[in-house]
């Protein structure tokens, strides 16, 4: 039924796609499926690189006969527990009584954990290597990348870097996994939501983890989630979204981010938006809070290096959509960016110090005061607003580094 799909000597693809899940995590929206991968290392012993999840373990078997047929597995390697990965490791041992669990110590108090599995493991510490006859593995730990048992998996004679969750997309593999049969940007967007999402609060320790593989040839990146990439200049790319990606780093452009009951502050986010548009600035992103996914939002954020946030005052606080965002952003210790505000009240401002707490705790550079209005628009407001939009165009556009914690002079 399964046709084997070899991406390297001796090296299969055996993953799965996942179209019916809404939701990642019970979180993220999954609006073109995600896929979860695993891979086979033949050679005189055999090697399976993590699992599936459970509810597709009868596909994934299929996969894997299709490869070996009625061969045994030797070994199972668990680069990371996450279930999604993990969930069907009880079902593989199962299948395969005789085989051999390789993880680090972490790796083993979750296989206990999780599955009541404690025979047969065969711990392992960093660069540590296992030969499976012409070919080996190579073991590079790599914790809270992004939980701290992930590891990733070396094999030097076919140059591929199986990588944990680490350089993943969402989106399902729509008959292609290699980067050679699809399109690789259709799937940049959805790499950094996977990243600014779920590994985005872990920057130091991605950062740690490629100065440790840079060492590494790499010529196939295998990870858990998206296409496999083949391709020199891809990988190249991929790699280097990340790091851009882990220092905090972004692109010359704007995300507007507001709530509003009655369209008060929205008008303030359009204007700003549009004076900013007026000096030059082409990216900008808006985002309403009632109507965007906190995760798209959180996505253009990493993406951007301007960050304006508006909220209307609501029973003393910021709107809710907006309070919790700001958390959502505190706890992927977002930095680096040019911040402005704006606000609105009625009879007491609320707005103004929470969002400029914000911005201080993030150690961002604020352009200007925050821009605030009571009950409705004055031309002073106005004004106000075009000048915090003219302000940001012009800072971005400038090329300029981003200061901590300064307040820049617009004028």
């Amino acid at each position: 039924m399964y046709k084997p799909l070899e991406i390297a000597k001796d090296v299969f693809y055996v993953g799965v796609n996942d179209r019916s899940k809404h939701l990642f995590e019970n979180m993220w929206p999954l609006p073109y499926g995600v896929s979860y991968n695993s891979y086979l290392v033949t050679d005189e012993k055999t090697a399976l690189i993590d699992t599936v999840d459970i509810c597709y373990s009868e596909i994934f078997f299929h996969k894997i006969q299709s490869v070996l047929g009625d061969k045994p597995i030797d070994y199972l390697v668990v680069n990371h527990m996450e279930p999604d990965h993990s969930g069907s490791i009880a079902w593989i041992v199962s299948k395969y009584p005789g085989i051999q669990i390789i993880g680090n110590k972490r790796t083993a108090d979750m296989l206990k954990g999780y599955y009541g599995i404690t025979r047969n493991i065969v711990l392992i510490q960093d660069l540590e290597e296992l030969s499976l006859g012409s070919t080996t593995l190579q073991f590079h730990m790599t914790p809270m990348v992004h939980w701290p048992e992930t590891m990733m998996t070396y094999v030097p004679e076919r140059k591929t870097l199986f990588s944990a969750d680490a350089f993943g997309a969402f989106g399902a593999l729509d008959g292609g996994v290699l980067d050679t049969q699809l399109t690789p940007g259709r799937y940049r967007d959805e790499m950094i939501r996977y990243y600014s999402n779920i590994v985005g609060k872990f920057g130091s320790p991605v950062q740690t983890a490629l100065k440790k593989l840079s060492g590494l040839e790499i010529g196939v990146l295998c990870s858990t989630h998206g296409p496999v990439w083949t391709q020199k200049e891809n990988i190249a790319d991929v790699i280097a979204l990340y790091d851009q990606l882990s220092r905090y780093e972004a692109g010359n452009g704007l995300v507007i981010i507001y709530g509003s009951m009655y369209g008060n502050t929205e008008q303030l986010a359009e204007i700003i938006a549009s004076e900013a548009a007026e000096n030059g600035l082409k990216e900008i992103m808006m985002h309403n809070v009632s109507k965007s996914h906190e995760s798209d939002i959180i996505r253009d954020v990493f993406k951007y290096k301007g960050l304006i946030i508006g909220s209307p005052t609501y029973n003393n606080k910021l709107y809710p959509g907006v309070e919790n965002l700001l958390s959502a952003l505190q706890s992927r210790y977002l930095k680096n960016r040019f911040f402005g505000s704006f606000g609105s009240f009625t009879w007491a401002d609320a707005t103004a110090k929470q969002l400029a707490a914000f911005a201080e705790e993030s150690e961002f550079e604020i352009l200007a005061e925050p821009v605030i209005m009571k009950q409705a628009m004055l031309r002073e407001t106005e004004e106000k607003a075009r000048g915090l939009g003219q302000c940001m165009a012009r800072k971005i556009l400038s090329g300029a580094e981003v200061v901590p914690n300064h307040t820049a002079n617009c004028h």
